[in-house]
């Protein structure tokens, strides 16, 4: 097929025998992700070694309707990081932004929530308790949203329906 186009490319797929096994096997179980299945099927689809199709970007989009970046990237990644760093999870660059309550933090808000409430009130609401979890030095911000969903897990708060 468009062995002569392939070989002016950047990042040309060659695959072992046994890289070729390992991807043919992932395809037949089909019990990976649907990224891992297509990152799977576009190498192999891509591969110039005799054993390869040696298809062309083109033609792989195509068939797997797929973008030309996706196609790109996975080519780059077998050349410059191998076969596994492909089918793996790339790890995130920045890290998960870190929870506003931990556990003690938590236990706090909890127990507020579950403390009688202010003066002239019938309940807590989330925003009193935004403020008040602020003002007491628990956490430094924090939004009734995020206060919402903390007590949420817990399915013991005393808290109104609504945020007002």
């Amino acid at each position: 097929m468009a062995v002569g186009e392939s070989s002016v490319k950047r990042y040309v797929v060659k695959l072992s025998g046994e890289e070729r096994g390992q991807l043919e096997a992932l395809l037949r179980k089909g019990k990976s992700p649907a990224q891992r299945l297509l990152k799977a099927r576009i190498l192999l689809k891509a591969d110039v070694s005799e054993a390869g199709e040696g298809w062309s970007d083109g033609q792989i989009i195509e068939a797997l309707e797929t973008s030309v970046s996706m196609v790109y990237r996975v080519r780059k990644r077998l050349v410059e990081e191998g076969l596994e760093a492909v089918l793996s999870r790339k790890p995130r660059a920045i890290p998960a932004v870190p929870r506003i309550f931990d556990g003690e933090k938590e236990a706090k808000l909890i127990a507020l929530a579950c403390s009688e409430p202010p003066q002239g009130r019938a309940r807590w609401t989330l925003r009193l308790l935004e403020n008040k979890v602020v003002e007491l030095g628990i956490v430094d911000r924090a939004s009734d949203s995020t206060i919402g969903r903390t007590l949420k897990k817990t399915r013991s708060s005393r808290i109104a329906d609504n945020a007002g």
